[in-house]
């Protein structure tokens, strides 16, 4: 956290299981503090109905002082229903930047989208989670040639993935003009 932040940038991260201590803070700021700012969304798309409550706490003190410039926790609840089946779930983030519940609503979207266009393509459509490297160099460079497939097929056009590497998987000519590209 101290290079974003000393390089004049800002952090939201999530905060998950894998950090107990952080985890157990904002679960009890959660339930004891009142919210600084609260923003409720409906959302309904592809037969799904999704409500989204953010509420914004700026209750940070008590946190492990390597959380540099820690402004903000922040704590998003979901609850609806997709085919039929209920479902609900709260997500907690961290964030040195002080804003409102709307904001911190965008920008969590805005993650999801970079996990779900890019992340999850790799793992979806690339396998990486799968491949088996036992450099760390190698899973390295094999994740940069993934990003590499994956922008140029999308500057090419192509909204589907995956349909793409169906078209191009014998056409070497039409896969080398990718390379080629003005």
């Amino acid at each position: 956290m101290q290079l974003i932040v000393a390089s004049g940038n800002d952090y939201l991260v999530g905060v998950k299981g894998n950090q107990p201590k952080l985890l157990s803070h904002f679960q009890q700021v959660t339930q004891k503090q009142t919210p600084i700012s609260v923003d409720i969304s409906i959302e309904r798309t592809r037969g799904r109905i999704i409500e989204r409550t953010i509420k914004v706490y700026d209750q940070v003190y008590g946190i492990d002082p390597g959380w540099e410039e820690a402004k903000s926790l922040i704590a998003v609840y979901r609850q609806g229903a997709r085919d039929g089946q209920f479902f609900e779930s709260v997500s907690y983030y961290l964030s040195s930047l002080s804003s409102d519940a709307t904001s911190f609503g965008s920008y969590i979207r805005g993650h999801r989208d970079i996990e779900n266009r890019l992340h999850w393509v790799k793992d979806v459509v690339f396998f990486e989670d799968t491949a088996r490297f036992r450099a760390y160099n190698s899973a390295t460079n094999w994740s940069i040639i993934r990003t590499i497939v994956i922008n140029l097929l999308r500057s090419s056009g192509y909204p589907s993935l995956t349909k793409a590497l169906r078209f191009l998987r014998h056409n070497l000519e039409l896969l080398f003009s990718l390379l080629t590209m003005n």
